[in-house]
């Protein structure tokens, strides 16, 4: 009769209750001990098909660990708090991740086993269109399953990430609206009465997005030799408890009860951290760039300089530095809704369109084509990570290879 196997190997045997019995170490329990599995038959053939069966879909990922099976929400929770904060920029968590994670995907999804979710399951939440989300929120919400159900798959959870099996659904291009050469030259020039005027030259410029401007400091600013270095942003963070127990800290501001991940009451928390207005490197090589300034710009760069030196010695001790080229009368660093805010108010005394802030950039970008400055040079002044990101403002390139063919038309054949 065959004898158990030692070393975790799978073992067959005859037993005395006339059965033939298998068994298969799948893996380690979580006290330690292996997790075995039995299977058994009349015959030593047909517990040999089952054993080698069993062996199999563990070697393909396909048998679960011992302990009660992991749902989808529990997954998504734990991937959200401990695997992606590794991973994402903690703002771009707290604005997009979580919201969609909990708001949508939890919801519809949590309750499942993880280990048995379906393409038809994924299709749900692309649904979602036909309830009144924007394509591309829809495809965020895809990419996040699927990036989640992806580390899954690398730590065994599930066999394979069934959210590739799904084509995600396709999202329409944001709506660029650049303003015009004429009225780029009307902001300019009436943010040269305005107290960081600069800052919007900048931005209709070079492109600079809010964040890497209102982070800009004089460090990083080369007035002699004309350069500047975009290495920073600054952005508003969500609070964090500084507390062991959350809810119970913030329970007076708590109209129901809260789930355990509840963070949005941590401004109250005597012990709160991690919060507030705060510099953060900027998150790939591509958006850390050098951009040359125009010698204009960096003119009026060593005014506003000159200008910001006297306020903070009028200040005196009450001057807060922080270095930024973009201040408030105090020092303190500006709050993007106060940077809107002025911007708003800007268009407004200019008789210009309400554009979002965002638009300068676009703005930066269309001129820069319509001077006819190689896309890759583009591409590379506003830090975009692919050539392709630029493409978007195809549309003034015509104009461009017109201006071209002129150009060296003239150079060839003189005058038409």
């Amino acid at each position: 009769m065959p004898s158990r196997k030692p070393n975790n190997r799978s073992s067959i045997y005859l037993g005395k209750d006339g059965w033939w019995h298998g068994w298969v170490t799948i893996g380690i329990k979580d006290d330690g001990s292996p997790d075995r599995r039995h299977r058994k038959a009349r015959t030593e053939a047909a517990v040999t098909r089952k054993v080698r069966e069993l062996e199999r879909h563990r070697d393909n990922g396909n048998v679960t660990g011992a302990g009660r099976p992991v749902t989808v929400g529990q997954w998504m929770e734990t991937w959200l708090t401990t695997v992606a904060p590794r991973r994402i920029r903690r703002s771009t968590l707290d604005s997009t991740y979580a919201p969609k994670v909990r708001n949508r995907i939890i919801p519809g999804l949590g309750k499942h086993r993880l280990d048995r979710l379906t393409p038809e399951h994924i299709e749900q939440p692309t649904r979602l269109e036909a309830e009144g989300l924007a394509p591309a929120t829809v495809l965020q919400i895809h990419r996040i399953l699927s990036r989640a159900l992806k580390v899954a798959m690398q730590r065994g959870y599930v066999a394979w990430n069934v959210a590739t099996l799904v084509d995600a659904p396709a999202a329409s291009q944001d709506e660029i609206e650049p303003l015009t050469l004429e009225e780029a030259l009307r902001i300019i020039r009436l943010s040269t009465t305005r107290r960081n005027g600069t800052r919007w030259s900048i931005a209709l410029a070079l492109g600079l997005r809010q964040g890497e401007a209102l982070g800009l400091r004089w460090q990083h600013v080369d007035l002699a030799a004309g350069t500047l270095v975009v290495r920073w942003q600054l952005q508003r963070l969500a609070w964090r408890h500084g507390c062991p127990a959350p809810y119970a800290c913030a329970r007076d501001h708590h109209r129901d009860d809260c789930p355990p991940y509840c963070a949005r009451h941590a401004r109250s928390c005597p012990r709160r951290s991690g919060g507030g207005l705060q510099l953060t490197e900027l998150k790939s090589d591509k958006s850390r760039r050098t951009i040359a300034l125009p010698p204009q710009l960096a003119a009026a760069l060593k005014a506003h300089r000159a200008a910001q030196l006297q306020e903070r010695m009028t200040a005196g001790s009450a001057w807060h530095d922080g270095g930024f080229v973009w201040c408030q009368a105090s020092g303190r660093p500006i709050d993007p809704h106060a940077d809107w805010d002025e911007w708003k108010a800007l268009l407004e005394t200019a008789g210009i369109r309400p554009v979002r802030v965002h638009d300068a950039r676009h703005t930066a970008a269309t001129l820069l084509l319509a001077q006819g400055v190689d896309q890759r040079v583009v591409t590379e002044i506003l830090g975009h990570s692919q050539i392709s990101m630029t493409s978007r403002y195809a549309h003034v390139l015509p104009q461009v290879m017109t201006d071209a063919a002129e150009r060296i038309g003239r150079a060839l054949w003189g005058e038409a």
